[in-house]
């Protein structure tokens, strides 16, 4: 049966903070009318999320209205920026090389589970040159207003109606760098490779439950490893 790896994309596989900041200073000024004062913060979290908080801690009263709007205008802002993603976003040690080093295991398919809206997780990655061995049709996104445990468990039902056959919990593997990924994956009996590129420290992403815990992508052989272990059928 298939194996399902996930990535999630900020601060695992690239780190474009600036232009993101910059978009959602765009987005929040076209739907509000005003500058944005306070970013809320985004670690493991959904843009579902980070978007209410961030109009909570400028004042702004939400109506229903307030969260397709700003999903809508942190699209374009993104998309305007593929550019400056290019230019001024990078990829992080080892992500491109693990990528292709996974693509070459047996029975594996790959997507990725992330906070970002679905339109915008795809700008990044193909302005960065990662796109090629990620099926986004399966994965799960911010822009789906789920918990990330239940984004990961409708990644594994996508990726088994895709494929054919159902993908087993202990096939599927998040690959992440904050606690509440860790979390959420464990929730979904997901099994977690982390990496401490983000804000979190190895010894937290440890304490938050991961199955694995690594510095960075940078050693290829180490993460295939990982993951051949941890989706390795059970002896009989």
């Amino acid at each position: 049966m298939p194996r399902l790896v996930l990535w999630n994309i900020d601060h695992t596989l690239v780190d474009v903070g600036k232009v993101t900041r910059e978009a959602y200073a765009e987005a929040f000024e076209r739907v509000t009318g005003r500058p944005l004062v306070r970013l809320a913060a985004t670690a493991g979290r959904t843009e579902s999320e980070i978007i209410f908080e961030t109009l909570a801690f400028n004042d702004v009263v939400t109506t229903e209205d307030h969260l397709p709007a700003f999903i809508s205008a942190l699209a374009d802002a993104f998309t305007a920026r593929k550019g400056a993603v290019r230019k001024e976003g990078r990829v992080l040690p080892g992500a491109r090389e693990a990528l292709t080093a996974v693509s070459r295991l047996r029975d594996v398919v790959q997507s990725v589970l992330t906070g970002s809206i679905q339109p915008n997780a795809i700008t990044k990655l193909k302005a960065l040159g990662l796109d090629k061995h990620l099926d986004f049709e399966v994965g799960g996104y911010g822009s789906e207003t789920y918990p990330k445990a239940a984004l990961v468990e409708l990644a594994r039902t996508r990726a088994g109606e895709r494929y054919g056959g159902v993908i087993a919990e202990a096939a599927t593997v998040l690959v992440a760098d904050s606690p509440r990924d860790v979390q959420a994956a464990r929730i979904a009996h997901a099994k977690t490779i982390a990496v401490a590129t983000g804000t979190a420290t190895e010894a937290e992403l440890r304490g938050a439950g991961a199955d694995v815990v690594l510095p960075t992508l940078a050693e290829t052989d180490d993460v295939v490893a990982a993951i051949q272990d941890l989706t390795r059928a059970p002896r009989a």
